[in-house]
């Protein structure tokens, strides 16, 4: 039978058949909500199929953690949401004997001849090409169309039993998705629609059409409009007492037994009333089309989760997650997504409360710092002030605040043990035009004897410190051939 991505059936089995043939299995995984939800759905498949495994995370993927997780005497090695670019590292060790390796990610191979090396079959039939599970293999783009946590979902289907099913860990799967950016058209498409489908007939999955705002579950009222920046309406976001007063006008009862209503507490009438209203607002206050119609949006839902709690919707989930292996917690965030809860979801909360409020102090110094223009890319240097494994989101969340050019691509710079961490970001229409930050951070970084990749649209690199207005030249001169 078909698997949720049919291009992916074959190295799916072929990793399946491999991990099952293995006594042991050391998986390592990344460390963003895309990367637990793989561990997590990597981890929960095999433990179904009877397989042990003991699973570490990592920061970043080089040599030297290859080195050690080689030295941990597993036979088999399981990747997830990275390896790809790293093929070359891993070889090395799997043609030592040190292990035998199954890789399922969505990143940009270091080299396309990594993908395919003249590999000779090994004990158990596979070349080890074979068991490398990746979307940009088979066609599919890897940063829209599957998540590394969809390339271990396909591997957690074809591990099944006869008698099995683990069509439940979509729901895991759309979060990992939805964390790492892939909804960026307002809805999951190509291969990850196909995964959300498997999610809804499962019954752990509901999509629909909603307001697009971060915090339906979990934000009282009027906090949901006045943060809600990603489309600015003037008298409503950014002002706490307008978007009070913009709500009162409208005749909704904003409290409830003395506690304030969130989104998820409105019936579907006063939803369509307010999302009327902000419409109408928008349009008076002579915001863009274009930011309107992005008011609303695809929406996925985690049945099986109470309302009003972030583990219901996929947005505050994978947030949730951010917060905890960002700030070497990823213990805790594997936890709540294998299902426990209580001491576990209590010590996400408050990592997510800590992450919040670096998240803002981190926008304030870019707004305060600013941003230095050069003539196809902007950056900033955040030095030891913003943690490097969080300052690629405050870029994100910086393109097209005031002073930081939307129609550029942005970097910053973080202090990362001696050396710089690099983070990069794009939008979705600087994307359509031809960037690409994962060809412009590995290629810039190894310009200065670094390394990086990442996807099209988000991609990072570390580089040695001093080398940043080289790093900076040959970004920028990267970034022009590609706008052509």
């Amino acid at each position: 039978m078909a698997g949720p991505v049919p291009e992916l059936d074959e190295r799916a089995a072929a990793g399946a058949r491999r991990l099952r043939s293995a006594d042991r299995v050391l998986h390592a995984s990344h460390i963003d909500a895309d990367g637990l939800t793989s561990a997590a759905v990597a981890t929960t498949a095999l433990e179904r199929a009877g397989i042990p495994v003991e699973t570490v995370f990592k920061k970043q993927l080089d040599a030297d953690e290859i080195a050690s997780i080689a030295a941990r005497e597993h036979e088999t090695v399981l990747f997830t949401d990275f390896g790809s670019g790293q093929l070359d590292a891993i070889s090395e060790h799997v043609a030592a004997g040190d292990f035998e390796m199954v890789v399922a990610d969505h990143h940009q191979p270091a080299d396309p001849g990594d993908c395919h090396p003249d590999a000779v079959e090994d004990s158990d039939g596979y070349a080890d090409f074979e068991c490398h599970v990746n979307p940009l293999l088979v066609g599919l783009n890897g940063a829209s169309e599957l998540s590394g946590a969809g390339a271990a979902y396909a591997l957690a289907r074809a591990l099944e039993p006869d008698d099995g099913d683990n069509r439940d860990l979509a729901a895991l799967a759309v979060v990992g998705a939805v964390g790492d950016m892939q909804a960026t058209s307002g809805e999951l498409i190509g291969a990850n629609a196909g995964i959300v489908e498997e999610g809804v007939a499962a019954d752990v999955l509901s999509e629909g059409t909603d307001l697009s705002l971060y915090g339906k579950q979990t934000r009282p009222l009027p906090k949901l409009l006045e943060y809600a920046t990603e489309v600015p309406i003037p008298g409503i976001s950014n002002d706490q007492a307008g978007a009070t007063r913009f709500l009162e006008d409208l005749g909704l009862e904003l409290k409830a037994k003395g506690e304030w209503r969130t989104w998820a507490d409105l019936d579907a009438d006063e939803r369509q009333t307010v999302a009327s209203a902000l419409v109408q607002r928008a349009v008076k206050r002579g915001v863009p089309a274009s930011k309107i119609d992005s008011l609303v949006g695809t929406t996925y839902t985690l049945t099986a989760e109470p309302t009003g709690t972030e583990l219901r919707d996929a947005s505050e989930f994978s947030t949730l997650l951010n917060a905890t292996a960002r700030y070497e917690r990823a213990d805790v965030g594997l936890a709540v997504c294998l299902g426990e809860r209580d001491a576990p979801l209590d010590e996400a909360r408050s990592l997510l409360s800590n992450h919040r409020r670096n998240l803002s102090e981190g926008l304030d110094l870019v707004k305060e710092r600013g941003v230095t223009q050069s003539e196809h890319v902007q950056y900033f240097d955040a030095g030891d002030v913003i943690r490097e494994t969080i300052v690629g989101i405050v870029a994100g969340m910086a393109l097209g605040t005031n002073g930081v050019d939307a129609e550029k691509p942005i970097i910053a710079f973080a202090d990362a043990d001696g050396e710089r961490k690099v983070s990069s970001r794009a939008t979705g229409p600087l994307v359509g035009r031809g960037v690409d930050l994962s060809a412009v951070m590995r290629e810039a970084s190894q310009s200065v004897g670094g390394d990086g990749g990442g996807h099209d649209i988000a991609a990072g690199a570390t580089i040695p410190a001093g080398t940043e207005g080289a790093f900076i030249d040959a970004a920028d001169e990267i970034v022009a051939e590609q706008l052509g």
